[in-house]
């Protein structure tokens, strides 16, 4: 975990509607709640590719994954929780961030993704390395595999606007993506089952994502696209 830098803004910085989202937004829950409400940002042309701070994503409402962490970070930020965020490295590159917080000694996280296992977690893990790992299985896809993590404190951007600037910030993931990850190794045989499993599931049902995951009671609650699907899902 890197060093912290500079503070949280003080609430003038914020708009009027920013305030009133952040005053009612208290809790992981209560924030994951709101992504999960949000459309997924699917950066469509010809618009591009996208990196919206906590400003962006209110003005827009929509969210991709890194979007997403960034606005529980600035939001939570405000009730006394530090900025922090899990990136994960994948080896098809298509990586993931979440926003992480500790409560009562305990890890949590909350998350956005087009994936249901790839959302927050309850903070019921002991460290950041059992949470990241909470994430291995339903990482796995046609293509995807974690082979890494790093826990950041975004404050160590310093004077960097990566809360409240109008336009994208890409420089918020040149730094995940330059920043050292511990590796994660898992059973090349294990993870080939895995994936035999999906492709198996999504050849069979195309339009829907598997909840077949073991401790999905720690899995944070979820949009309701896929929580409606939670009891047809095979096991």
């Amino acid at each position: 975990m890197r060093r912290r830098s500079v503070e949280a803004p003080p609430p003038g910085a914020f708009t009027a509607a920013e305030r009133r989202l952040i005053a009612r937004l208290r809790t992981p829950a209560a924030v994951q709640r709101w992504l999960n409400a949000l459309p997924y940002n699917t950066e469509p042309p010809p618009g591009g590719a996208t990196l919206r701070s906590f400003r962006g994503v209110v003005r827009e409402g929509c969210a991709h994954c890194m979007e997403a962490a960034l606005a529980a970070a600035v939001i939570l930020e405000q009730h006394g929780y530090p900025p922090l965020v899990i990136s994960f490295e994948s080896i098809d590159e298509l990586d993931h961030v979440i926003f992480v917080y500790r409560r009562n000694g305990r890890w949590g996280s909350v998350g956005r993704s087009r994936d249901p296992g790839l959302h927050g977690r309850r903070p019921v893990f002991a460290t950041p390395r059992a949470l990241a790992l909470s994430y291995v299985d339903p990482y796995v896809d046609f293509t995807g595999r974690i082979t890494g993590y790093a826990v950041v404190d975004m404050r160590v951007l310093g004077r960097y606007d990566w809360r409240l600037a109008d336009g994208n910030v890409w420089k918020a993931e040149r730094m995940l993506l330059e920043c050292p990850h511990r590796a994660i190794r898992s059973s090349d045989r294990r993870i080939d089952a895995l994936r035999r499993r999906y492709v198996a599931f999504r050849r069979q049902f195309p339009d829907r994502k598997p909840l077949f995951y073991r401790d999905r009671d720690r899995w944070s609650e979820l949009p309701r696209i896929f929580a409606t699907r939670i009891r047809t899902d095979a096991e």
